[in-house]
């Protein structure tokens, strides 16, 4: 599988993490040490903002009908990957302001839309799709719509980005952002 790896200013990646294949971080995302980000199955890119915490892991499963050349899995802004969470997921998308709590899993066959929580230890393996605003949580897999939008990660992810690099070693953004070009003085009237 080639590595291509793309880091965009502002992104905090821990070097203690695993990332294979064609996978490309946003600006104001923060990874944790020990998490796991696998695109066997075509590109990742992770939108901005996302805090991906330990232990966590992300993974763009092959699929049967694998398309060529392989659709990316887009994971939307200011997603949030609690400890030891696992999303296994063929498809294009998974939506913005999401909440996978500790040991959640989410299988191949579930599509997630925004605002959703996947509660802690959760584990979604029936395909569905869960609507925006959706809440799972408990043994029973109860759900219900959310009654409140999502908190804003902000204050914790500048937190994270600040100090991190005190206590891990970190990967260097290594894709910037054109600037735009400037008109050219030639020809300018002095």
């Amino acid at each position: 599988m080639a590595q291509n790896i793309k880091i965009l200013p502002g992104a905090t990646v821990c070097e203690d993490c695993t990332l294979e294949g064609d996978i490309t971080i946003g600006g104001g995302t923060v990874v944790h040490p020990r998490v796991t980000i696998i695109a066997e199955g075509g590109p990742i890119i992770i939108a901005e903002y996302c805090i991906i915490e330990e232990y966590s892991t992300i993974i763009h499963k092959k699929s049967d009908k694998q398309e060529n050349p392989p659709k990316p899995l887009f994971i939307g802004a200011h997603n949030v990957f609690e400890v030891g969470c696992k999303l296994e997921s063929p498809f294009g998308h998974i939506g913005e302001s999401n909440v996978f709590e500790c040991k959640s899993y989410v299988g191949v066959d579930v599509k997630i839309g925004s605002g959703c929580v996947i509660g802690a230890a959760c584990q979604l393996t029936v395909p569905q799709s869960l609507p925006d605003n959706t809440v799972i949580w408990g043994s029973e897999h109860h759900n219900r719509e959310a009654l409140e939008k999502q908190p804003s990660q902000l204050l914790q992810l500048d937190f994270l980005s600040k100090v991190m690099p005190n206590y891990h070693r970190l990967r260097k953004p290594n894709l910037h952002k054109r600037q735009p070009s400037r008109p050219s003085q030639e020809g300018a009237k002095v």
